[in-house]
């Protein structure tokens, strides 16, 4: 199962690895403003808020994450498809629309299929999920590399081939069989007052506000960052080598998220990379040179790597695996919906008036992620949904 969940990340990472860093390159080509790319690079972000969670729910209830997976993997190709062909604001917005329904809930549903092979098989996350992100440096490398030597349209042949990809290797993976003894699923599919009892805890919205303002700090460079550098006179490909050196670093953190995970928990890991992120964020808006542009990237394993590996080991830890999908998507809606979307749409006149200077206001969300994670890892470690039976919890963070 570890190939195949491996081969999962890996097509799907090298989606994103495209999207991220080179869609809006193609929309400044399409003659987009920054406010135009800011509108719909954050609009499809709000999609996760109402249809993530009701997705991931449905394949709870079904108990076949994979069924879903494969349904809108082949949703993202025809929709990506049909964007390729968008011109102009509102049909490019309205069609980016279309590939967020498709897309934004394929992440939280191969979670929570890696979540079950944590639990049932033993399976390593983080030797699992590395693979996606060599996938994404990989085509951030070939994007960049294409778009130097064509223009930014050819980047659909790749966004197109990985949904394909992910489509296939879909319909090659198989879910563990639940776990016997001590460790099997108990209490059936979720319910409705499970998903409100989650909603409800103090530890579950003390970690999405952590998780959460870390992640979404990252908005002006992944909005703007190639297009900043371009500015200044770096080239894509570049860049390209740039966001290649972030991955390298959460690779790393991947690699070794088991042992780090043992030694300090997963709420002192969010407290850290917080930390990570507000040291990032202020430099990054001095427009520092490339040569120290190399070494801040490197901050990009702590900055994301570091808050998702702790985000998946406080969720497997404190969630009850019936509701797995559910915290994931729930997870995702507000991490990469309401906060990340959020804050998308602020920095399109925070880039428009200050250029580089906008990452200070990320670096000041960075620093309330911050004070999140430091409230987080106070908190009694309780099971976060009441009265829910969490997976083998030990009394505290940092125990094996």
């Amino acid at each position: 199962m570890a190939v195949r969940v491996s081969a999962m990340f890996a097509a799907i990472f090298f989606v994103t690895g495209n999207f991220v860093p080179y869609l809006p390159v193609w929309l400044a080509w399409r003659e987009l403003t920054a406010r135009e790319i800011a509108i719909i690079s954050a609009c499809p972000l709000f999609v996760r808020v109402l249809v993530t969670p009701a997705i991931a729910f449905a394949a709870d209830r079904s108990a076949d994450h994979r069924r879903f997976l494969i349904m809108l993997a082949w949703a993202a190709v025809a929709s990506q498809l049909l964007l390729a062909q968008m011109r102009g604001f509102y049909p490019i917005l309205l069609t980016s629309v279309l590939v967020a329904l498709a897309w934004t809930s394929i992440m939280p549903l191969a979670e929570a299929i890696a979540v079950k092979g944590m639990h049932r098989v033993r399976l390593d996350y983080g030797r699992m999920r590395l693979w996606g992100s060599i996938s994404f440096s990989v085509a951030a490398l070939a994007g960049g590399w294409l778009i130097e030597r064509t223009d930014p349209a050819a980047i659909f042949w790749l966004l197109i081939g990985g949904s394909v990809w992910l489509a296939a290797t879909a319909h090659a993976l198989a879910e563990p069989a639940p776990a016997a003894g001590p460790r099997a699923p108990r209490g059936g599919r979720p319910k409705a007052r499970e998903v409100a009892g989650l909603l409800a805890s103090q530890q579950f919205l003390l970690f999405l506000l952590a998780a959460g303002a870390i992640q979404a700090a990252h908005a002006v460079f992944y909005t703007f960052g190639t297009l900043h550098w371009n500015a200044l006179g770096i080239s894509t490909l570049v860049a390209g080598l740039l966001w290649t050196v972030g991955i390298a670093a959460e690779i790393l953190i991947f690699a070794y998220s088991a042992a780090l995970i043992r030694r300090v928990g997963p709420s002192a890991l969010l407290v850290i990379a917080a930390a990570g992120a507000v040291t990032r964020w202020t430099a990054m808006a001095f427009d520092p040179p490339v040569w120290l542009l190399f070494f801040l990237q490197a901050l990009h394993g702590l900055t994301f790597g570091a808050t998702h590996v702790g985000a998946i080991h406080f969720l497997a830890r404190r969630i009850p695996e019936r509701q797995g999908g559910t915290a994931q998507a729930l997870y995702a809606a507000v991490t990469s919906g309401v906060l990340l979307g959020g804050t998308t749409l602020l920095v399109g006149p925070l880039y428009a008036e200050f250029g580089g200077g906008a990452y200070f206001a990320m670096a000041a969300l960075a620093a309330l992620g911050f004070l999140a994670a430091l409230g987080l890892e106070r908190l009694p470690q309780a099971a976060a949904a009441s009265g829910a039976e969490a997976p083998s919890l030990p009394a505290k963070d940092g125990d094996a």
